[in-house]
């Protein structure tokens, strides 16, 4: 059955498209603004930038030019000043020409030491025309000068033309030594470049220091040449005035992300000596620094708004679009499955029927049921409960023919509508056997962390054979889903009269088990014979499987307590032909502590180093007054706390809650064993066992049938061995059904050993295994234990 709805009116579509649009163009428009802010505010910053550093670059240039006429000026007051006091007076004092060149080379060392010591030069030179040293020096500063002299001689011709030029003859001669002074001063000139010298950038200065005016005797020329270098103490000072940050000189144009280089020029020829680097102070970026986080800010917060605004009203106008088909989708559709569900079935159900009525068509409905669902929901959580119920919903449906309905109607029940089904006999137990096959496959969940097995039983009405009322019908199916449970799960059932067709079939195991639970506590409590009034539905019995120790002998050292229904109509029932019922009864609670009483009277005739194990349920253990009632049935009976162990489900630990806690503690604080039962095939968890203090482990027969044929059972068994022994906490295998898995088993390390191979669950008369002359075990039955 198709459902049409109806698809929303243009109007509305063109309203939602052109409230998008207007809402696109106001988001364009206000982040294209702030882009522009930003655009403006950065490309200001780079301009302020840009004009800082031309502005340094400019400064350090005017500097450089500065210090070199600096140099200039300093050294031509310097000559001026010594041929006006110095070389004058020793002419005037008549110095012999035998004396001239030593006089004159010590007056050229005086002079390099006064230019060096009193205006801080690194270095000065008194040299003769040809550039030869005219002074008194050690050996060191005189091959240092033969290596500088070549780079002096172009500055040296240069200053001997500067001389010449500017040597004016006065067309009378002076009469005293004040005009010959006045005309020295006059008539001296000096001069300085900047250039590369030892690799370094230097100032170099030289002027003429013995130029005689017109009328007096002409000696040989002197200069004085100084040097000072810009990459040390120059440089430094350079950056304090300028304020240079970090500033070195490089001999390539090397700098960083964050610095600048300038490039510094020879004076003579231009040639490029060196650079000054440094990081340069940029106030545009230092503003934009400052601005950029709250431009970005006020950015992201507008296209935030402007999105949020944008998605809101889209989303409403989606939302108002998809209402109407998401309530009709939730009105006839499973939200966890995407099934039809009952409503949507039921339509399909009764359409059928109504085109069954002129047809000869057969049809038929089944339903499932997932068996041991609310296990995994209690040991894995919901989670893994809805993801089972998806995984199986997709398992089924892959089984099924296209036009055939499944539906979810609730739960981990499911119905499937087969419609034609009269044309192939074998479509029907097709469908099923491979619905109950797809179900009995494992169900790995949350990501592979954990694996469930449950199985799925199915009740089948036949339509029309069964009748055409559809409440009858599928009450039918219940009841053959009931059939297929009470037949030991995992089957599929076909309704037939001879099945009890009431509405309350549950209902009715459940009332006869509330009876015989009655009847067997008043029993036991009173050890008096049976009420013959009330109805006879059977009783309940105990059987017991033996626990023998992993040692020579074998030894028993316990048993445990398994209980059974020895049904008057039905026969023997097994625990999973009525613990269901007991548990949807809320019956659970009573039949634990009634199979807790007999299983404790009986191991009071048992050898003082023996046990017995019951199994708890998790509703048992939730009841706060749990350990006292334990205690009370002890104490009454007479059987020592350390006898009696009490076996757990994964299931039992799950919630971890303080309650447990508390239960478990007392219980152990008494004597009392605590055990954890199928150990590895839940939802183990290591805490578990040092939280409860747990005081055995028992190895699930799944592992056990793997020994001789898996590698991995070994692996598995060995690995929860050793971590028992490691922990102090006894380990008990189940399922041992072969000499072979019993030494292997005991040569691992286990303590204790349980199955069929030493005996199968019996009644306590039967139950022969304390008794000295007991054997070693009996011949394997290949059948599996049913707890």
């Amino acid at each position: 059955m198709h459902i049409v709805l109806p698809s929303s009116s243009n109007t509305f579509q063109q309203s939602w498209i052109a409230s998008g649009r207007i809402l696109f163009l106001i988001a364009i428009s206000g982040l294209g603004a702030i882009g522009l802010v930003v655009l403006s505010a950065l490309w200001a910053g780079k301009e302020s930038d840009a004009a800082a550093l031309d502005r340094q670059r400019q400064l350090v240039n005017a500097r450089l030019r500065e210090q070199v006429d600096q140099v200039a000026h300093v050294i031509g007051q310097f000559g001026n000043g010594y041929l006006a006091r110095v070389y004058p007076a020793s002419q005037a004092a008549g110095v012999s020409s035998s004396l001239d060149a030593v006089l004159s080379a010590a007056a050229g060392s005086a002079i390099s030491q006064t230019a060096m010591s009193a205006f801080g030069y690194d270095q000065a030179f008194v040299v003769d025309e040809k550039a030869q040293l005219v002074m008194l020096t050690d050996a060191a500063t005189e091959k240092r000068y033969r290596w500088m002299r070549p780079l002096f001689l172009p500055l040296l011709k240069d200053a001997r033309l500067t001389t010449d030029q500017g040597v004016v003859f006065s067309e009378r001669t002076p009469s005293s030594l004040e005009s010959r002074r006045a005309s020295m001063i006059n008539l001296n000139h000096a001069l300085a470049n900047l250039m590369r010298l030892e690799g370094r950038p230097t100032i170099v200065g030289i002027v003429g220091i013995n130029d005689t005016p017109q009328g007096q005797r002409q000696p040989a020329r002197q200069f004085l040449i100084v040097v000072r270098f810009l990459d040390g103490a120059a440089l430094d000072e350079l950056s304090r005035q300028q304020g240079l940050n970090g500033a070195r000189f490089a001999r390539t144009a090397d700098p960083d992300e964050d610095e600048v280089a300038f490039q510094i020029d020879a004076t003579a020829n231009g040639e490029p000596i060196g650079f000054i680097v440094w990081r340069p102070d940029l106030p545009g970026s230092r503003v934009i620094g400052r601005l950029m986080p709250a431009l970005s800010i006020a950015a992201l917060v507008i296209a935030v708004l402007l999105s949020v605004l944008l998605v809101r009203l889209r989303t409403s106008l989606g939302e108002l679009k998809k209402s109407e088909l998401h309530a009709r989708q939730l009105a006839l559709h499973d939200v966890l499955t995407g099934l039809p569900n009952r409503a949507l079935f039921a339509m399909r159900f009764e359409e059928c029927l109504a085109q069954m009525r002129n047809s000869s068509e057969r049809s038929a409905v089944a339903l499932l049921d997932l068996d041991r669902f609310k296990a995994v929901n209690d040991t894995f959580g919901h989670a893994a409960g809805d993801e089972l119920i998806r995984v199986a919903a997709d398992r089924i449906r892959s089984v099924l023919r296209p036009g055939d309905t499944l539906a979810r109607l609730g739960g981990d029940e499911f119905a499937v509508l087969l419609r034609n089904i009269r044309g192939d006999e074998k479509i029907l137990p097709t469908i099923c056997q491979a619905i109950v096959a797809e179900l009995g496959k494992p169900f790995p969940l949350l990501n592979g962390e954990a694996v469930a097995r449950v199985g799925g039983s199915i009740g089948v009405t036949i339509v029309p054979d069964a009748g055409r009322n559809a409440d009858d019908i599928m009450r039918y199916a219940d009841v053959a889903l009931y059939e297929a449970k009470m037949g030991g799960r995992g089957q599929w059932r076909v309704y037939s009269s001879s099945m009890d067709g009431g509405r309350n079939a549950r209902d009715i195991l459940k009332n006869e088990l509330r009876e015989v639970l009655a009847i067997g506590t008043a029993s036991s409590a009173s050890r008096s014979l049976p009420d013959l009034n009330r109805p006879d539905f059977g009783s309940l019995e105990v059987y017991y499987q033996a626990v023998h120790r992993a040692e020579a002998g074998f030894k028993a050292s316990g048993a445990e307590a398994l209980v059974r229904w020895r049904h008057s109509q039905r026969g023997l029932l097994t625990p999973a032909s009525f613990i269901p019922a007991a548990e949807e009864g809320g019956l659970i609670d009573a039949l634990g502590f009634w199979v807790l009483r007999e299983a404790c009277n009986a191991a009071r005739s048992w050898p003082e180093d023996t046990f017995v194990a019951v199994n708890v349920s998790p509703s048992q253990l939730r009841r706060p007054n749990f350990a006292e009632e334990v205690f009370a049935v002890l104490e009454e009976i007479g059987l020592s706390p350390s006898r009696l162990e009490l076996e757990l489900t994964e299931s039992s630990l799950i919630e971890d809650n303080s309650e447990i806690y508390t239960v478990l503690k007392s219980l152990r604080s008494r004597g009392v064993q605590i055990s954890l039962d199928d150990f590895g095939t839940g939802y183990s968890c290591l805490s578990h066992l040092m939280r409860f203090d747990i005081d055995r482990i028992k190895i699930d027969r799944s592992f056990v049938s793997m020994l001789g044929t898996k590698a991995n059972g070994a692996a598995i068994i060995g690995a929860i061995v050793a971590l028992s022994r490691n922990l102090a906490i006894s380990t008990t295998a189940e399922g041992v059904e072969t000499e072979y898995q019993r030494d292997f088993l005991a040569a691992l390390g286990c303590t204790d050993l349980q199955g069929y191979f030493f005996s199968k669950p019996v009644p306590l008369h039967e139950l022969d295994c304390f008794q000295p002359a007991n054997g070693a075990g009996s011949p394997p039955i290949a059948s599996e234990a049913i707890a």
